[in-house]
């Protein structure tokens, strides 16, 4: 069987920590996933992974070539798909890292278009929090991202659009009928913090404006925290792409001095990218300002 088989095998399998999971993933058995991986230990010539109950994780010694692999499973990515490229044929796979927001709001539209020039291009989609995909990012476990942001970018940055940070409070606050929210105010609320307090725009905002709320509840996802608020237990600052399409009886107020957060797309070297991804860029930039004045 072909090594770089084997070493995508393995890579599916690190990142999801379970043979069985990396074998729905890739259309490879159980068993299959297991002889692969015991030859491809036989051929290097040690373990790299251990395995128990629990699933599988990666020894010292697989820890230490996993980047090599992502290496070499990179360029030959970008080898086929250029060679594709040459020889008229659009073929290829991109991994995409994403806020939840965006990959509900923005990229089934996106994927949608993409998918009707280019439909032998695979895509798979991974959505985390800021910190996560910026890990994807620099593990080269994506392709490219979608997030804020921030300074320092370790990353190369293609800005796409400003997002306004909004107030999210109960129906019964006693602003609720206001036209803006004073950020000021939330000094002195029960604040309920997404991302189990990892919310890296939002903790970087109150930062940025000296504030330190009491907080009183973090959740996992945003749309807990809404329902939160909906039930009188606080107040948050979310970014109005989070809340479209969410119904709920809370009251969703800009806020005072406006603040915005940007999205836009991340990636380890545009130069470097692939041709398919390079394509996926270029879609997104024609196809967004249309998506975002349709919600407007």
């Amino acid at each position: 069987m072909d090594k770089n088989i084997k070493y995508r095998v393995m890579l599916f399998a690190a990142d999801c920590g379970s043979f069985s999971k990396a074998a729905k993933l890739t259309g490879y058995t159980p068993s299959g996933i297991t002889h692969m991986m015991n030859s491809l230990e036989e051929e290097l010539g040690f373990n790299v992974f251990l395995r128990d109950r629990r699933g599988i994780k990666l020894t010292e010694d697989g820890e230490h070539i996993l980047p090599i692999i992502r290496e070499i499973v990179h360029w030959e990515e970008q080898l086929l798909q250029t060679v594709s490229q040459i020889n008229g044929l659009e073929i290829g796979c991109i991994t995409i890292g994403s806020y939840s927001s965006i990959a509900s709001h923005w990229l089934p539209q996106i994927i949608k278009r993409f998918k009707q020039s280019y439909p032998n291009i695979e895509i798979r989609l991974m959505e985390g929090i800021r910190q996560e995909v910026e890990s994807w990012l620099s593990d080269k476990r994506v392709d490219l991202a979608f997030y804020t942001y921030q300074q320092p970018m370790k990353h190369e940055w293609i800005p796409l659009c400003d997002d306004p940070m909004l107030a999210v409070i109960p129906s019964d606050h006693p602003l609720a009928k206001e036209l803006i929210y004073p950020l000021a105010n939330c000094q002195y609320e029960d604040f309920i913090m997404p991302a189990m307090g990892q919310d890296d725009d939002v903790v970087k905002l109150l930062k940025h404006n000296n504030l330190s709320p009491h907080i009183a509840y973090s959740t996992l996802e945003n749309y807990a925290a809404i329902s939160m608020i909906e039930q009188g237990l606080g107040m948050s600052i979310m970014n109005e792409l989070i809340t479209k399409n969410w119904k709920s009886s809370t009251v969703m107020l800009p806020l005072d001095p406006p603040q915005y957060i940007r999205l836009g797309i991340g990636l380890p070297s545009i130069k470097s990218a692939s041709p398919a991804t390079k394509k996926f860029i270029e879609y997104t930039k024609e196809i967004l300002p249309d998506i975002v004045s349709k919600e407007l």
